[in-house]
């Protein structure tokens, strides 16, 4: 009987031990999140301005450099940010109360937003195009003719849908990311063999997806869009993290005291600027020497495609590392924008664009455009959010 008592008290013991234990904010993390929103910011702000394909009559080919940077990493480490907390929350909560928490904090805020937000903020290019049309003509053709675009949003209804496998995934087995997390352990000593195992997963699953569907097939389904290649990066992305975030923590890829943290930078930039720069040589040679063709040769996907996921790896590990390694200084501004920096995802997209629609016919040069609307968006869209989060429960979606 004493035998059994130990035994039982053990194994609970274990259980215990490795139930992942709900945590404290992160700083580092924080910072990483707040830091993605401004680029995101940043993203909206110079696009109109860019060399190749821009819409403005002004333009800088130094935006081409922030928009290829930017879009081959960001949404996928939002994702990432993402899932590091969804098993610790599946461990403290019922299928039913994580999911209606994930319908208010995700799916409510995408209806409003789809409905208002978005419409508002293409109305500014509809405009543009049809200097006469009303607000709701254009806002009636778009949710019943279409084309009904998402915009930014469409990163909303993705999280949630992979909230919502991971909530099926976790009743299934709590323990079925275990393997992730074991080489999540071995990573607080050696981080290097974790990043080749996440360059093969993504490698994998991302390639394959750009040589079948190609690079900018995206699927439609009313304000429902997501670009189809990258759904399964995404994911990878998403429950990578999720794998982390699972157990131990405190001893794993981005523990305090780890090797991801107390290295620093330098490693981390050369292997981020190495494919940076040879996707600029695949971008001069599609312009250049294949006359830049409407469908490019597999090998040239290809290539593009394995260059891609690295940089996409190792900028958001260079980012990791640098908000790990600088968790106790001062950031105030980010410290203060944390927040609302949901909320200011979700508001900015009208007001870029309609700053921009104002900035179009004025004689200034890019530079200057593109530095209005990205401080122009950072401070009115964190003033609207702040607005906003007094409304009475409103905190509870933004």
């Amino acid at each position: 009987m004493v035998i059994s008592v130990t035994q039982s008290a053990a194994a609970a013991k274990v259980e215990l031990q490795a139930r992942p234990r709900a945590r404290a904010r992160n700083a580092a993390l924080d910072h990483a999140r707040t830091f993605l929103t401004l680029v995101v910011l940043l993203h909206h702000a110079v696009i109109p301005y860019t060399y190749f394909g821009h819409t403005d009559p002004t333009s800088f080919l130094g935006f081409d450099c922030i928009v290829l940077a930017t879009d081959s990493f960001f949404m996928a480490m939002f994702f990432f940010l993402s899932g590091l907390f969804v098993w610790s929350g599946l461990a403290h909560k019922s299928t039913l109360q994580f999911l209606r928490d994930r319908l208010l904090r995700l799916g409510l805020p995408f209806a409003i937003a789809a409905l208002t937000i978005i419409p508002i903020a293409y109305y500014a290019i509809e405009l543009r195009a049809n200097p006469d049309t009303t607000f709701s003509a254009f806002w009636w053709k778009t949710v019943t003719v279409g084309p009904w675009p998402s915009g930014p949003i469409w990163f909303i209804w993705v999280l949630l849908t992979f909230d919502t496998s991971a909530a099926l995934l976790y009743r299934v087995s709590p323990r079925l990311l275990e393997p992730i997390n074991r080489l999540s352990q071995r990573a607080f000593d050696n981080p290097r063999d974790f990043f080749f195992v996440f360059l093969l997963i993504t490698g994998v699953l991302y390639i394959p997806s750009r040589l079948y569907f190609g690079p900018t097939y995206w699927f439609e389904l009313g304000p429902f869009s997501v670009q189809v290649s990258r759904v399964l990066l995404y994911a990878a992305y998403f429950y990578v993290g999720a794998g982390i975030g699972s157990a131990n923590f405190e001893r794993g890829l981005l523990a305090a005291e780890g090797q991801m943290s107390q290295r620093g930078l330098g490693a981390w930039i050369v292997v981020t600027l190495v494919p940076y720069a040879l996707l600029w040589v695949l971008i001069t040679i599609k312009r250049q020497v294949l006359g830049n063709p409407p469908d490019l040769p597999n090998w040239y996907e290809g290539a593009y495609g394995f260059l891609f996921v690295i940089f996409s790896a190792a900028i958001m590990f260079a980012i990791l590392s640098y908000f790990l390694n600088n968790r106790r200084s001062e950031f105030s501004v980010l410290d203060r924008m944390q927040a609302d920096a949901y909320g200011m995802f979700l508001v900015h997209y009208p007001i870029v664009l309609w700053i921009q629609y104002w900035l179009f016919d004025l004689n200034l040069p890019a530079i200057a455009k593109a530095t209005i609307a990205f401080v122009g968006t950072v401070l009115l869209s964190w003033g609207a959010t702040w607005m906003l989060r007094r409304i009475p429960g409103a905190t509870n979606m933004l």
